[in-house]
């Protein structure tokens, strides 16, 4: 029976997201139960393409990425693959409609990865929607289950939470992107020469999404919230320690969350989502 395998697969899923992000494995534990398979589902997808374009250096890497696409549809339209994630990722997108344009935007993003990029604002903003906001999009799909009005709704904040995340992943791993991949996102700054001014402009764009995220945070389904707000709590808190660092150590150091900050602020999230105060 294929149910046995479909259960290989989201088990699949499940291990990719705890092995490459405490956070998210954090925050989708934190949903309620029944969402837990379809969130997993959709990061170890993220995941997986991630990988092709970050990690597999002596591989065609363009190659690889457009047979994951095919794969990707066609598991889509036949409802099975034998890749577990696209298989787990499959049976997501088909029982809550996820656009495929979403989908399309993602791997877009990924492919301009495969290229040396001089970002101006127009491909920034580009590669921005496709690598995290259409992601945060696929996620409230779950989240909405088919309420198309909340969707609508809550579609700004999701977009402004999955930006907030990928600004503080780019400042974050800035040094090791520019040094050791040649990237470099932010547009109009010179990263031989990265300063304090470039920092605090980077900076204020992300307050200004986490403020404007946090907005629809408080209006998600209590199903979702809860799990949301962890998220958001652990790359607040992540901010906050980049904030404090000079520039020269931002460009030289990747900063983590400790365990024990990490308790703190599920022991903060459970007190607030239960005194109502999210």
């Amino acid at each position: 029976m294929k149910e046995k395998f479909d259960r290989l697969s989201a088990e699949c899923s499940k291990l990719a997201t705890r092995r490459y992000s405490t956070s998210f494995f954090l925050g989708i534990n934190f949903l309620d139960k029944e969402l837990h398979k379809p969130i997993y589902a959709i990061y170890g997808f993220v995941r997986l393409t991630d990988e092709i374009v970050d990690s597999f250096h002596n591989y065609d890497k363009r190659e690889l990425l457009n047979k994951f696409r095919k794969d990707c549809f066609e598991a889509i339209e036949l409802g099975i693959s034998l890749n577990p994630i696209l298989n787990a990722f499959q049976e997501t997108v088909n029982k809550y409609r996820i656009d495929h344009q979403l989908i399309n935007q993602f791997l877009h993003s990924m492919e301009m990865d495969l290229d040396d990029q001089l970002y101006d604002q127009q491909k920034f903003e580009e590669y921005i929607l496709g690598s995290a906001e259409v992601v945060g999009l696929m996620c409230l799909y779950v989240f909405t289950n088919g309420d198309k009005d909340s969707y609508e709704a809550l579609k700004p904040g999701a977009m402004r939470l999955g930006a907030a995340f990928q600004k503080i992943n780019f400042l974050r791993d800035i040094g090791a992107d520019y040094l050791q991949l040649n990237r470099s996102y932010f547009p109009g700054i010179d990263l031989k020469h990265f300063s304090e001014t470039d920092k605090r402009n980077i900076e204020q764009e992300i307050e200004q999404d986490f403020n404007e995220a946090l907005k629809d945070i408080r209006k998600l389904p209590k199903s979702s919230r809860r799990g949301v707000y962890l998220a958001y709590q652990y790359y607040r808190e992540l901010f906050k320690k980049i904030k404090l660092a000079s520039a020269c150590v931002v460009f030289s150091k990747r900063f983590r969350i400790s365990n024990r900050s990490k308790l703190i602020l599920i022991f903060d999230t459970l007190l607030k989502h239960q005194l109502n105060y999210l």
